[in-house]
């Protein structure tokens, strides 16, 4: 995407503005989301018409003009071109999912890792997806594993209707469970020692639901994919600061962590980590 960017705006923009520009965007269906700078305020709509231009299936460009916040994990984006709608549908792995690009959380960067972890399922497994959002990896895992059950939790009630929606859309309904609440606080109701597998992927926040997740597996042992956030230099020192953070978060159970690795950079020195974590 980043090469795509530069070769499609330097006919339009100078040396200077290009080095200016953020380097990488996200198209999620019929959307393309940019950072746009200040500086650049001025060629904002020239960007985003290149963009619907040049890029076939974008009908609408949105900036993002504020940081990921909140218990909902949403960010601030304004309309620059095309279409006034933040809805689009999007697919990935042979499934199809209706997403909100400005009421729920949704980031295609994650494609890889979702395919990944569906492939470890194994036959006939409860998962528990403790931050499900609009149902991508819960659907994504019962579609390469159809034996599987996925309890995909949110508290985004605008996310667990679209999740519910895309169960439908993908034709799971009944392999895949939405549940509108805390995680924390559903797992303690309801879904306590029924689980092989726990998704955590929420790294701002996942330290601090630990215990619930261990609280989810059957008879306190299984399999927990947990993301965290980690400073870095590069990648193999985010490897290895990504291990200390899950060595400390499951400090208190018995454990072992088969696999650590850097789903993607998401600031300056600043990486998103999965660890795999077998609880016993």
């Amino acid at each position: 995407m980043t090469k795509m960017l530069k070769v499609l705006l330097q006919e339009r923009l100078d040396s200077t503005e290009l080095e200016k520009l953020s380097s990488s965007f996200d198209i999620i269906g019929t959307i393309a989301i940019i950072k746009i700078p200040e500086s650049l305020t001025s060629k904002r709509k020239l960007i985003a018409d290149a963009l619907i231009e040049e890029i076939r299936p974008v009908k609408s460009v949105f900036c993002q003009v504020s940081a990921i916040e909140g218990d909902y994990r949403l960010r601030k984006l304004e309309l620059i071109s095309g279409e006034n709608s933040p809805i689009t549908v999007y697919k990935e792995h042979g499934c199809t999912f209706k997403v909100d690009v400005i009421n729920t959380y949704f980031s295609p960067r994650l494609s890889t890792e979702r395919l990944r972890i569906a492939k470890l399922t194994e036959p006939n497994e409860v998962i528990v997806n403790m931050f499900g959002g609009v149902g991508t990896f819960s659907i994504i895992i019962s579609r390469y594993n159809k034996s599987a059950k996925v309890y995909s939790i949110d508290s985004n009630p605008i996310a667990t209707d679209m999740c519910r929606q895309n169960i439908e859309i993908n034709k799971l309904t009944g392999n895949v469970i939405p549940v509108l609440g805390d995680a924390e606080q559903e797992i303690h109701k309801s879904l306590k020692g029924i689980a092989k597998r726990v998704l955590m992927p929420l790294p701002e926040k996942a330290r601090d639901f630990v215990d619930a997740a261990v609280s989810s597996l059957e008879n306190g042992s299984g399999m927990i994919h947990y993301f965290c956030h980690v400073g870095a230099d590069n990648k193999k020192t985010a490897i290895q600061n990504g291990v200390m953070d899950t060595s400390e978060s499951f400090s208190k159970f018995n454990h072992t962590i088969r696999n650590v690795r850097v789903v993607r950079e998401v600031g300056p020195r600043f990486y998103q980590i999965v660890s795999d974590v077998l609880v016993t």
